[in-house]
């Protein structure tokens, strides 16, 4: 199939009425709209139409061109999620759940990774076959997937929830913002231990991207109090912060070989708590709603390819779903806990890392040149490819639900206790 622009006019249209329609239809049986969203993917793409031998492909069938197209749409909306992000971040909060969010952060790689790594190992011969080099870099190599969280569906799910700039929120933005740098920076210490790469350059570029995107960002910052001070709310004000987004984002990933959304994030971040920043952040959440955004969830459902999708995949997908979501749950829950964090918000902050995304299909493709393969061309008799779709499909759309479960019933709880106190209050006055 050839590239058409045409095409792109009818996916696009295709894509916002049925994330619209998925969305409102999931909102009003209970779950977050980003969850009818990723499921709306799934259902106008070719992923499940593709294995029903019908002839149809779905609604949206795109060309590998096309696919690129729809993806760079994709990557702009999670860029303005984050970078708005950013800008709602309560810098105080941020500083206060900083130590915690990094351990949690820490916690919520090393678990799932570590499960991953050996849960691989049990599909290539049991633990013991990781005394051999080649098992042991490829099952490091799978655990590496499991290590970073999707940021912008986090994000997304807190902010239409109203939880983005609470405690909680704040911690789980925090870790999910480290989770992904240290998940870029673990694959990239298990590629130089195959012999690729150099692990003491990964360290130094991920601390430079830190010091040039705050020491610029001083700098920016300044200039933009200037221009508040000099003509307030205006349009250009939101046209420079958008430019600021972009280039952070791109500076990230081809200077730092950081994630950009992790770049859109940091410029958010150095525009948090100015005069004008709510100003600006109306105009990045209405650009990204009217269209970037809900091509961005939809993506993962449209992108994903079970047309080699065989019982043994299945086996292993569930396997690695599971050993992912568990692995992040636990770990961020007894890291929590150290901080002095209750079982419930524990919990809480579990859940809000189990997503994945982007950043787990970027390890993937950079790590599958470096791996070692049978002679099918896969590993461990299978591709990770498929279990790692199924995580991101799953995750995706557990995050929001689990999420909105926690919250409720802490909201119930907080009023079940107000009412308590307001009527023991009310019986010592009768007495």
């Amino acid at each position: 199939m050839e590239f058409d622009i045409m095409n792109i006019f009818l996916y696009l249209a295709i894509i916002l009425l049925a994330t619209k329609i998925f969305g409102l239809l999931a909102r009003k049986i209970g779950l977050p709209q980003v969850a009818g969203m990723v499921i709306a993917g799934l259902l106008i793409g070719p992923a499940i139409f593709s294995r029903l031998g019908m002839g149809f492909q779905g609604l949206i069938n795109p060309s590998e061109i096309e696919l690129d197209v729809l993806n760079a749409f994709a990557q702009v909306g999670v860029a303005l999620i984050l970078f708005s992000s950013g800008m709602e971040t309560d810098i105080k909060e941020l500083k206060k759940s900083g130590i915690a969010a990094t351990v949690i952060a820490m916690a919520g790689v090393a678990v799932p990774m570590a499960l991953g790594t050996i849960g691989a190992a049990m599909f290539m011969g049991g633990i013991g076959s990781l005394a051999n080099h080649e098992t042991l870099m490829n099952a490091l190599f799978v655990g590496a997937i499991l290590a970073a969280t999707s940021v912008g569906i986090t994000v997304e799910t807190l902010r239409e929830l109203g939880k983005l700039n609470t405690k909680i929120g704040t911690t789980v933005l925090s870790a999910a913002i480290i989770d992904d740098v240290i998940g870029i920076i673990v694959l990239s210490i298990v590629t130089a231990m195959n012999g690729e790469g150099n692990i003491g350059m990964t360290l130094i570029k991920a601390v430079g991207f830190f010091v040039f995107t705050i020491g610029l960002g001083f700098i920016l910052r300044k200039v933009f109090i200037w221009l508040e001070k000099s003509r307030p709310q205006s349009r250009r004000t939101g046209i420079f912060a958008l430019a600021m987004c972009m280039f952070y984002a791109f500076a990230a990933e081809e200077f730092f070989g950081i994630a950009a959304i992790t770049g859109a994030y940091m410029a958010g971040l150095m525009l948090s708590g100015m005069p004008d920043t709510n100003f600006v952040d109306r105009k990045i959440i209405v650009s990204g709603y009217m269209i970037f955004t809900p091509i961005f969830f939809a993506y993962i459902g449209i992108s994903s390819d079970f047309s080699h999708f065989q019982l043994s995949d299945l086996i292993f997908g569930l396997v690695f779903v599971a050993l992912g979501i568990i692995g992040k749950i636990v770990g961020c829950y007894f890291a929590a806990k150290g901080f002095k964090y209750t079982n419930h918000e524990s919990l809480t902050i579990g859940f809000g890392m189990i997503a994945r995304g982007e950043v787990a299909l970027a390890v993937y493709a950079i790590g599958k040149s470096l791996i070692h393969t049978n002679s099918a061309g896969t590993i461990l008799g299978i591709d990770p490819l498929v279990g790692t779709i199924m995580l991101i499909i799953i995750s995706s759309i557990l995050c929001p639900v689990f999420l909105k479960i926690m919250f409720n019933k802490k909201d119930v709880t907080h009023q079940q206790n107000n009412l308590s106190s307001t009527v023991a209050n009310v019986s010592e006055r009768v007495d």
